[in-house]
């Protein structure tokens, strides 16, 4: 059984140099990638692959790691172009065994589209990374609109990354505890998929996929906290005046993928909430990696039929791609 992880990790060392020397760069996640971490997320060559081999994924999907280009500036721009050129390098390097989600900057919007087009085009990429908002511009703010139009007419996905929320959102609900604390609360405990879930919310309700029908975006981590709350999300039918009922949106425009939470009980949730053929496996590699071949045992214990497990491992993935 091929397995393709869909939300693997990259930092290149030219964006993490930004990331240090921009000013306003650091978002509050720069210390996040200490030590080991950072050393796999920079590695797109032989340790990676070994460490795939070990775990039983046969393709990765690089992307590029939090906090991403949103708020760099005009500086984000030329990083977003040679981060891409870095993914389409890696993957020319080794084609059987990489593919790569595109970084995009949304500085200047129609330089955001243009580089979507070039890496879907040019470069080979299957889709482009999201990583929240711009400032505070959430995703239904009109500067993300070229990019939507793009992704849709390229038929490509976008993935929408988690971002550390606002300030004073962190402020209000996630400190007092002491710095480390407050931020792993902010972040991976908690607040990240808070903020990825509300973003794909707000999504539907700025009519977003009214506008772009056939785009198709994707939610890590089984869908960032809101699918469980369908049952409530679904009476926003009673004041939205969409053109179609929510829970519509969800199960036309939504895929959902592991982010390397490898529990059966959310994957009956997930498909539950969206049907077989849009569920993806992913390992959030390096920050969810386990030894021990567990991403492929994993699969092959799950209590799927075979032709709805080839679909999760890797068949759903090519269909939406047309890998």
């Amino acid at each position: 059984m091929k397995i393709i992880a869909i939300e693997e990790h990259v930092l290149p060392d030219e964006v993490k140099h930004g990331w240090n020397t921009i000013p306003g760069a650091d978002d509050g996640t720069l210390g996040l990638n200490p030590g080991l971490l950072g050393e796999r997320l920079a590695d797109i060559g032989e340790q990676r692959l070994a460490l795939m081999d070990e775990t039983g994924v046969d393709v990765q999907v690089l992307s590029l790691t939090t906090p991403g280009l949103n708020n760099l500036g005009h500086h984000g721009v030329d990083l977003a172009r040679r981060a891409n050129d870095i993914l389409a390098e890696a993957v020319s390097a080794h084609p059987s065994r990489f593919q790569a989600m595109a970084a995009l900057s949304f500085a200047q919007p129609d330089e955001a589209a243009r580089e979507l087009r070039r890496a879907v085009e040019e470069l080979g990429c299957k889709g482009a990374v999201l990583f929240g908002r711009v400032g505070d511009k959430n995703l239904d703010h009109m500067i993300f609109e070229p990019t939507f139009a793009s992704a849709a007419e390229l038929n490509v996905p976008l993935l929408i990354h988690p971002q550390i929320p606002q300030t004073s959102i962190r402020d209000t609900y996630y400190t007092g505890f002491g710095a480390p604390i407050d931020l792993a609360l902010s972040t991976f405990a908690l607040g990240w998929h808070f903020e990825a879930g509300i973003q794909f919310v707000r999504l539907i309700l700025g009519g977003v996929f009214d506008r772009h029908p056939n785009l198709q975006v994707i939610l890590g981590h089984w869908g960032e906290l809101v699918l469980f709350y369908l049952e409530r999300l679904v009476m926003l039918d009673r004041v939205s005046k969409l053109k179609r009922p929510f829970l519509d949106y969800v199960r036309n425009n939504l895929y959902l993928t592991a982010s390397g939470m490898f529990s059966p009980a959310y994957l009956r949730q997930a498909i539950d909430a969206v049907g077989v053929d849009r569920i993806l496996f992913s390992t959030d590699y390096p920050y969810q990696y386990r030894p021990g071949g567990e991403a492929r045992r994993f699969v092959d214990d799950l209590e799927l039929d075979a032709a709805d497990k080839a679909k999760f491992a890797h068949a759903n993935w090519e269909r939406l791609t047309g890998s």
